[in-house]
């Protein structure tokens, strides 16, 4: 039971103050059960992603699900889920009620301060995430292929393009992929 208590204290705090949407969220977890509580490594991070990545809905949601179940199981999962998802409920709701009063009169210069700040605490997460995860120069070369690929095209297609020539580069060019 102290397991579930722990696991909804921190889903809790960071439903509190995670703002930013998915991409940011991730950073936001990793930042929190990678590096600060050390509740699984960045390898099985990353896993968790990848795979959350491939599932309909955000992936935030799906791996902070999952994190929870690694530490609790399946009441971790639960309390994940809720102490994450409700605070940007209420707060969704309490937004919704602030339009109906014509939100416009206060300008958009804070929307694009927050902006500014996720794109920060994303950097943050990759620039992380990239120093434990990529070992070799292969890996590196790929990862900024398909960065490069991804932003100069967009959209779906380009996403599911460099992930099946990312799988083909690392299964072809094995000894460019391997770990240093």
């Amino acid at each position: 039971m102290a397991a579930v208590i722990e696991t909804f204290l921190a889903f809790l705090r960071l439903g509190l103050t995670a703002f930013g949407g998915p991409v940011a969220h991730l950073a936001y977890f990793r930042d929190t059960f990678v590096v600060r509580r050390g509740w699984l490594d960045d390898a099985r991070f990353a896993e968790i992603v990848a795979l959350s990545q491939f599932l309909p809905g955000p992936a935030s949601s799906q791996t902070g699900m999952a994190i929870g179940m690694l530490r609790a199981g399946w009441p971790g999962l639960l309390a994940a889920w809720l102490a994450f998802t409700a605070p940007s409920a209420l707060l969704l709701f309490g937004f919704a009620a602030l339009v109906r009063h014509d939100l416009a009169a206060l300008g958009s210069g804070w929307l694009a301060g927050v902006k500014a700040a996720v794109v920060a605490v994303v950097a943050h997460a990759l620039a992380g995430m990239a120093r434990q995860l990529l070992r070799g120069g292969g890996q590196w070369a790929i990862a900024a292929g398909a960065a490069s690929i991804v932003l100069a095209i967009g959209g779906t297609a380009s996403q599911l393009a460099v992930i099946a020539l990312s799988a083909l580069a690392g299964l072809l060019l094995p000894t460019a992929t391997a770990g240093a």
